[in-house]
């Protein structure tokens, strides 16, 4: 498809995602020049459709980017109250007292938010300023100059056929060309993965680190409701199966998001993150929380958790990664947006001062300086010891040794250094052989739910006719590697049911339900043989994700 003929539009700054980073980024240019072109390309049918996060927001990001955002309107409502931490058994819980914490893990000064409405309000303040918006535009492709540099996006590529060739309706997009390209797609995006290989931006990194969030938005009995109250907690059911733990944090309007997060280096092929998460809601604790509520909506996504060691080189010819692009994660805080939109910021201010030198299409050096030198770098480095740690000894043991390295690096200075990650998230699942299968309770309907069911909540859409946007390196993988060896975790790793094996024997099928996707990311990470390639479908397509 080389000789499709596309229209050309020219802008200073081409931006592919309308997150945080995206966003701060093009708010921040037309603060300092009014005269910029600036476009931010969005996938999603309208900003904040793909939007999933924690929802408890650091205003730092915020603050610097947009001072007077209270006046503005920003739809940070709900002020943390109260902080609680517990570790669960099977029947009880025990509560972690506050007072021994490092102050960084203190909530107090920070919102719980619909990350969804902050980017719909971020999108109204950025149009304002003159920046086009424009939703319904996935970026399928990159676009290079002669001398390799990035030089733009194909955006809004619509109407192939399911093989990949032009149907009858086709739309072939238009190329948008910048004097620089920020990628703010999010957690491991087809273009910012395709960057980091292509000019072999993480040689010399660690390998990135991921766990999969999912969540729930409930409406409960009011006189169950504690409005701004924000809970964590960690061990049961996941125990010595796999790292992660909970978050549950009550919003206004009788609302409570209820979130759960595994993470990705799991040993255990029978593991089902999904089936995790809603034998948690049977906990006594937070059954009775649940019972008598009604759950609302659904969503899923990858959260990068490497940290400091495992954020690429973010700037090549052309081009910067923002935000989850790279992995900005605060993984105890359980907080990235604030870092996403100082991201945003400084790669606005290192354009900017390149566009005023004339420059266009190199590195944006000044910008990844920021980042590892400033606020951002000094975040992430205070905690980079807390993964590795809870990897290599379990919760337990990075309970103490973590905390203490936090609370030594809040005075400049770590005892352990900084630690290796080892494997990367697909290199840690072992063969089938090594484990026993996990018996999971079947849904109650009630408090949990059956994954297809669920998935209708997220209420995710994919046009059918298009290609298949999961893609496979080796159609004979599923079946003689991910299944023989493995038990097939596809059929389980992926939160919306999108992976199964129909069948038996010789005649066992490898199943793709594509429509179910909700861009999670998981089966481009975990997959053990690397064979699924997660590229983005039509723009529009995918969840709708109601103030999530």
């Amino acid at each position: 498809m080389s000789d499709i003929q596309r229209e050309t539009m020219e802008y200073d700054v081409v931006i592919v995602g309308a997150g945080p980073a995206g966003l701060s980024a093009a708010i921040r240019l037309k603060q300092l020049d009014p005269d910029l072109e600036v476009v931010v390309l969005e996938k999603g049918s309208e900003v904040g459709a793909h939007i999933l996060s924690g929802a408890v927001l650091d205003p730092s990001g915020l603050d610097a980017l947009i001072p007077d955002w209270k006046e503005k309107g920003a739809p940070l409502n709900v002020p943390v109250k109260h902080d609680n931490f517990y570790i669960l058994g099977e029947a009880g819980e025990v509560r972690i007292p506050n007072f021994p914490m490092p102050p960084l893990m203190n909530n107090h000064g920070n919102y719980i938010v619909s990350m969804g409405n902050v980017c719909r309000w971020m999108a109204e303040q950025a149009e304002e300023l003159g920046v086009e918006v424009f939703p319904g535009m996935a970026c399928s492709e990159l676009v290079y100059g002669e001398k390799g540099a990035i030089k733009g996006v194909v955006a809004g590529e619509f109407g192939k056929n399911p093989d990949g060739t032009p149907g009858p309706g086709y739309e072939p997009g238009m190329e948008l060309h910048g004097k620089y390209v920020f990628l703010g797609e999010g957690v491991r995006g087809s273009l910012s993965k395709e960057v980091i290989e292509r000019y072999g931006l993480s040689d010399g990194k660690q390998p990135q680190k991921y766990g999969l969030g999912m969540k729930e938005i409930w409406e409960i009995d009011p006189a169950k409701h504690r409005e701004g109250t924000v809970t964590h907690t960690m061990g049961w059911p996941l125990g010595g199966n796999a790292g992660g733990g909970s978050f549950i944090y009550h919003l206004d309007n009788n609302q409570v998001y209820v979130g759960f997060v595994v993470h990705l280096n799991y040993k255990n092929p029978h593991l089902f993150p999904y089936m995790e998460f809603q034998r948690f809601k049977h906990h006594p604790m937070v059954a009775e929380l649940l019972e008598g509520g009604k759950r609302v909506a659904y969503g899923a996504r990858a959260i990068s958790e490497g940290g400091y060691q495992s954020m690429p080189q973010m700037v090549a010819p052309g081009v910067a990664l923002l935000g989850c692009s790279v992995g900005m994660v605060n993984v105890p805080r359980i907080k990235g947006n604030h870092n996403a939109m100082l991201s945003g910021k400084a790669a606005a201010e290192a354009a900017y001062d390149a566009l005023q030198a004339g420059r266009s299409g190199d590195e944006l050096h000044a910008y990844e300086e920021e980042v590892r030198g400033g606020a951002i770098g000094k975040d992430l480095k205070k905690v980079r010891n807390v993964k590795p740690l809870w990897s290599k000894y379990g919760l337990t043991a990075s309970l103490a040794l973590g905390g203490m390295d936090m609370w030594t690096n809040t005075f400049g200075f770590s005892l352990l250094g900084t630690l290796k990650h080892g494997k990367n998230d697909a290199e840690a699942t072992e063969p089938a052989h090594k484990h026993t299968p996990i018996d999971y309770p079947k849904p109650d309907g009630k408090l949990s739910f059956d994954r297809l069911t669920n998935v209708s909540f997220a209420m995710t859409n994919h046009e059918e006719s298009q290609p298949c946007h999961l893609k496979l390196k080796d159609p004979d993988v599923p079946v003689e590697v991910d299944l023989r060896e493995y038990a097939g975790p596809s059929a389980r790793y992926c939160p919306a049911g999108v992976y199964e094996f129909v069948g038996e024997g010789v005649d066992t099928k490898f199943q793709i339900n594509f429509q179910n996707c909700v861009h999670c990311k998981t089966c481009d990470i975990k997959d053990p043989a690397q064979n699924i390639t997660w590229t983005t479908p039509q723009g529009g397509d995918g969840p709708n994700y109601p103030n999530m």
